[in-house]
């Protein structure tokens, strides 16, 4: 048997454990500086919006000479005024992404491109996108997403219970909070891909945090009788159990996903893979983080407010209070049983 499932075998039994609920303090801490993070990148640097949100004209020259100095100087030589976004993908084409342009302008980018890289005009793969198209898209997403989390908020309420449903969306705004701050931080592209990749994580955080909540309800669903742990000792206790499996199942899907961003993105140089599989490493190593330590201390901390589970705490308290004075009160009565010694009586003197 391997050391981890050993490992395992102890936090499923209940052996050994980490306690995660009672050191939620510290797990809020580190999500708030990860929350502060993000919050400061999107402030100073804010999201870099592809064309398809914000709407420009993009350019892809097939050359394998081609480099972005080249591209870069090349539309700069035609005076397009705004910023420039030129990417080398693959290792035999140049792509450069500009803002709305007129006929006018376009054509004269091309103009340029095909003069410098020596290819023409026909063989430049040219893409323009509209302002209205940009804003198109963007209303979408944001319908998407928000419809997204509605539906899943109403079934975990009805599959579980409401504050359930409340602890794994407070943990999806979380993962989404963090991951575009990292890529406001990072200044990738936001694109339909990077959507896509933000829904994924989404369902991937919240089938984590639905794996460690069932464990929970059937920890806790006789919990007021039994009386023998507290809400957020039974959350604990369910955290420890599935605490391996969940490295696993993540561990699992982060390799895959890694190896499309380095060979996809890195090696092959397809823009798509890049934008799905960044969103979609990030997305899933917070949501793991967050479907055992904040998920979870979000649960208990909403449940141990209500007044059955503040009296089976009283009730637990209690009890570990008599067992623990139980070894030092049975001593004395030991002691004190025992009463006085018999001394042997001392005869008189004659």
């Amino acid at each position: 048997m391997s050391k981890m499932s050993g490992l395992g075998g102890r936090l499923y039994r209940g052996e050994t454990a980490i306690d995660f609920i009672g050191k939620r303090r510290r797990w809020y801490s580190i999500s708030a500086l990860f929350v502060l993070a993000s919050i400061a990148a999107l402030s100073l640097q804010g999201l870099h919006l592809g064309i398809e949100f914000k709407g420009g004209s993009s350019f892809t020259v097939n050359q394998p000479t081609a480099t972005v100095q080249q591209a870069e100087a090349a539309v700069k030589e035609t005076g397009i005024p705004g910023e420039l976004i030129i990417q080398k993908i693959g290792s035999n084409k140049v792509r450069v992404q500009t803002g709305a342009l007129d006929t006018v302008q376009n054509n004269a980018v091309q103009d340029a491109l095909a003069a410098k890289f020596g290819v023409s005009v026909e063989s430049i793969d040219t893409q323009i996108i509209g302002p209205s198209w940009g804003k198109e898209i963007t209303r979408k997403a944001l319908y998407g997403l928000f419809g997204f989390l509605i539906v899943v908020m109403l079934y975990l309420a009805m599959a579980f219970e409401p504050k359930m449903a409340v602890a794994a969306i407070a943990a999806v705004v979380h993962d989404v909070f963090i991951t575009v701050g990292i890529y406001a931080l990072v200044g990738f592209d936001v694109t339909p891909a990077t959507v896509i990749g933000f829904l994924t994580i989404l369902g991937y955080s919240l089938y984590d945090t639905v794996v460690v909540f069932d464990k929970v309800r059937e920890n806790t669903r006789t919990i007021t009788a039994t009386s023998t742990k507290t809400y957020s000792q039974a959350v604990n206790h369910a955290v420890n159990q599935t605490l391996v499996r969940s490295a696993n199942t993540s561990l699992i899907a982060l390799l895959p996903v890694g190896s499309i961003l380095f060979v996809g993105a890195g090696l092959l140089g397809a823009g798509t893979l890049k934008d799905l599989s960044l969103a979609l490493f990030i997305g899933l190593a917070v949501g793991t983080y967050s479907s055992i330590f904040i998920a979870p201390p979000v649960l208990a901390q909403l449940r141990e407010k209500e007044p059955a589970m503040q009296a089976l705490a009283k009730r637990v308290n209690s009890r570990s209070g008599a067992s623990t004075e139980s070894a030092p009160s049975a001593a004395v009565a030991a002691v004190n049983g025992r009463g006085p010694r018999n001394q042997p009586k001392r005869k008189g003197r004659k």
